[in-house]
């Protein structure tokens, strides 16, 4: 690869966006935030983006350049998004780019292990930017856990290419890159997603009314999603007045418009599911039995209340008997070595031990327990799939404060 190495920030098409040169194709890396789209961008590239595991760890967009078989390549990395219904100012920017920001080809990076939420955004992106592809990473993670996605089976029930990745490992780069260089995929031949009659004629009308939108950006208008609408007046030059028009000629195909947020949804959902379980490499768990209780529109809090009350409470009381013992000993090897140590000047060895040893004795028995028990058990409550409902119980509360449900755990 022929590495360029440079990024900038990022307004979606917008004057502060670098422009590809004469020759240079356009591509997007989008995906859900901890699937390593950053570490993708980073082994393509050469660059040196910052990765973590919390979410809008990448709040911007980074470009870079990479060359392919003689094929000159711009990259772009997107903030992490779960949706292209956005709720938060990255979301908005990881969408925009995706709809409006002139590029060739959007490869949707996924998570093997946890298939289903990330082909939710790349089935939305299907809709929303036709050329595109998906990247099933982390790999090696899933396999530890007995999961081995079949990824010809996802390429024929998505319509279009598919590459598998432990960019971790530096595993399946060649892949990536000559899926990147290869000529844009044409659109499926049938779309990703099929919505209930009404609701894909007034898809129609929108689009009919408006023929320069996609799939989605038709659907943003008929659910009345006015942010995107904004956003499609700014870089698509259309009229409020020709948007409004189109709002109602879609509308009034609807059977029952206060029903069309949950019947998108519910397609949306019921395809991520069918892929998940037809190509997920595992038969996937059912939803929980127990979801009747724990998202209960009345239930749900206090069920929440109680196993996050019992989170804390085995931490700090679970906590206390490893504490006491690690205190003991540290303070004991810390006399002892004091002792050993009785030909140093008196106040060398009042800072090394009174001070030094002391403090980072009393921290480390005081931290390290709670937080030997309180990550793992964290742990445990994301893997069997509850701490996403727990932003589901929250959502509410946190859009009512201009935020959304995944801020749920860090408050």
């Amino acid at each position: 690869m022929g590495l360029t190495n440079w990024s900038t920030g990022f307004a979606a098409a917008g004057a502060d966006a670098p422009r590809p040169d004469p020759g240079q194709r356009l591509i997007a890396l989008a995906g859900s935030p901890n699937v390593g789209k950053s570490t993708i961008f980073n082994g393509l590239t050469g660059l040196h983006q910052h990765t973590g595991n919390w979410s809008g760890k990448t709040v911007g967009c980074a470009f870079g350049r990479c060359d392919r078989g003689g094929e000159k390549l711009m990259l772009a990395d997107l903030p992490g998004t779960y949706s292209l219904c956005a709720s938060s100012a990255e979301e908005a920017l990881a969408r925009d780019f995706i709809c409006f920001g002139g590029a060739e080809k959007v490869v949707v990076v996924c998570d093997a292990g946890c298939l289903g939420r990330g082909l939710r955004l790349a089935l939305q992106v299907l809709e929303a930017h036709a050329p595109a592809a998906v990247c099933v990473n982390l790999l090696d993670e899933a396999a530890r856990s007995g999961v081995r996605p079949d990824l010809e089976a996802l390429s024929r029930a998505l319509g279009v290419p598919v590459v598998g990745m432990s960019a971790a490992h530096s595993v399946g780069f060649e892949a990536l890159l000559d899926l990147l260089a290869a000529p844009a995929p044409a659109a499926p031949e049938a779309p990703p997603l099929c919505y209930s009659p009404d609701v894909e004629a007034g898809i129609a009308a929108v689009r009919r009314a408006l023929p320069a939108l996609s799939r989605w950006c038709a659907l943003a208008v008929l659910r009345l999603d006015r942010d995107a609408m904004a956003a499609m007046a700014a870089h698509l030059g259309i009229s409020d007045a020709d948007l409004e028009e189109a709002v109602r000629a879609g509308r009034v195909k609807l059977a029952d418009p206060a029903k069309l947020e949950d019947d998108v949804a519910a397609a949306l959902s019921d395809r991520a599911r069918e892929l998940e379980e037809r190509c997920g490499g595992t038969p996937q768990p059912r939803r929980m039995g127990a979801d009747r209780i724990l998202t209960h529109p009345v239930w749900g809090l206090p069920a929440m209340g109680l196993l996050l009350a019992g989170a804390l409470w085995l931490t700090i009381t679970g906590a206390n008997v490893p504490s006491a013992w690690l205190s003991r000993v540290l303070f004991a090897l810390g006399e002892r070595l004091e002792a050993l140590c009785a030909f140093l000047p008196a106040g060398m060895r009042s800072a090394l031990f009174d001070g030094m040893w002391r403090t980072a004795a009393a921290v480390t028995a005081v931290m390290l327990p709670p937080m030997a028990i309180f990550f793992p058990l964290f742990t445990l409550l994301e893997d069997v799939g509850y701490l996403p409902r727990v932003a589901f119980n929250l959502d509410g509360c946190f859009q009512r404060a201009h935020g959304s449900g995944k801020q749920a755990l860090t408050m």
